[in-house]
């Protein structure tokens, strides 16, 4: 590993926000150690020639419309951080709280969030000793939703995270009240798959303090995830940045339960544009708790699902939904109404004359024979001579 290499991405993690466009830009076309040069030296005018016009996008850098200005903007958000930091000790500090980093050359690092392209974050700091790279899993999902969920959606989170975990899928989270909540508990109680927190504040300081339990917990069987430093607070904005790290990661990104302006949204618009699966389990059409769901479901394509092995169906390279391995098409749905009328009379435990099953269905013996003959060819009745008995199963 590159000690320049590895301090120049931590210097980036101390000095920019995750959201930060023009920091994104310059490590994307220069890399970490020269795009710190340039913060650490460069004038407005010589980053713009060298950068050319960032991308817009004034909620993230300043507000500001002008190419020219919101690069002197970040010049000196950088810079201010610069005089302050000291990327040397913040690496020292994190190991003695057993907070370790993670860069692109690390093995550990999730490849997967190469499809990120310029937002990749420079590093991840990672607590726990579980694997951030999920590839030799047989899958990982991301189940998210509201904080403000309800005892149906907590049970739908919990019993699908279970039962995704008991089968080698690892379920990722962000580690928040709600669903989130429901989910991390889920797959720990399956003592399978890991499951892996993404949290949008420093390691040093587990946030939301209710789920400090959970958090911890987590820590101990698998591992904590972070773009952010120690000391950094989670806020709005990292919470939202955070999300494109939690959809990157997982191959599926299923919302449990969101209402119509949930957070969790974003996640799936993020999942969505990084051409992952999204799905959504529905709820009571009159819950405003899932009403988020229902409309990622009508407007924006998102795959119903109601249980694990739907999700499973979702995954790259799973067998298609007819496959053996999968739920088999109930027979019933291969018969005709008639066949089924014939069917349903015909007594659970003893026989019944053609002539009866005719009178019972109102059709003739002729009818009934001819129904009797195909449902015979599916293995549901047999003729003993003049009876008709259900088959044994």
């Amino acid at each position: 590993m590159n000690p320049d290499d590895l301090l120049a991405r931590v210097t980036w993690s101390l000095i920019a926000e995750p959201s930060d466009i023009i920091a994104m830009t310059a490590r994307d076309e220069l890399g970490p150690v020269d795009a710190l040069a340039l913060a650490r030296e460069a004038s407005a005018a010589e980053t713009h020639a060298i950068l050319g016009d960032p991308p817009a996008d004034p909620a993230a850098d300043g507000g500001s419309r002008n190419p020219r200005r919101r690069i002197e903007q970040a010049l000196a958000r950088w810079r201010a951080r610069l005089r302050v930091v000291d990327p040397a000790q913040h690496l020292e500090l994190a190991g003695r709280r057993g907070i370790r980093v993670l860069v692109p050359e690390a093995p550990q690092w999730p490849h997967v969030l190469a499809d990120l392209r310029s937002a990749v974050p420079p590093c991840l700091w990672a607590l726990g000793e579980g694997d951030v790279d999920l590839s030799a899993r047989r899958g990982s999902v991301a189940l998210v939703g509201s904080r403000a969920s309800t005892p149906y959606g907590e049970d739908a989170a919990g019993t699908m995270a279970a039962a995704l975990a008991s089968r080698d899928i690892a379920v990722i989270s962000g580690g928040a009240y709600g669903i989130d909540a429901a989910a991390h508990r889920g797959a720990l109680a399956a003592d399978g798959a890991p499951t892996i927190a993404v949290l949008a504040g420093g390691l040093d300081s587990l946030y939301p303090r209710g789920n400090t339990r959970l958090l911890e917990t987590i820590r101990e069987r698998s591992v904590l995830v972070s773009e952010a430093p120690m000391g950094t607070a989670p806020t709005r904005w990292r919470f939202l940045a955070r999300n494109r790290l939690i959809a990157a990661l997982a191959q599926v990104t299923v919302v449990v339960e969101a209402s119509w302006r949930s957070g969790a949204l974003s996640t799936a618009r993020r999942a969505d544009d990084l051409s992952r699966e999204v799905a959504a389990v529905p709820g009571p059409v009159t819950s405003a708790a899932s009403a988020g769901c229902h409309r990622l479901i009508r407007e924006r394509g998102a795959v119903l699902v109601t249980e694990a092995a739907e999700v499973m169906e979702l995954l790259p390279g799973a067998a298609p939904a007819g496959d053996s391995s999968h739920a088999v098409q109930d027979e019933l749905d291969l018969f005709s109404p008639a066949d089924r009328r014939v069917l349903d009379a015909v007594p659970p435990r003893s026989a019944a004359t053609l002539a009866a099953l005719a009178d019972s269905v109102g059709r003739t013996p002729e009818e009934v024979l001819a129904a009797v003959g195909r449902l015979e060819l599916f293995g549901a009745v047999r003729m003993d001579g003049d009876l008709v008995r259900r088959a044994r199963r």
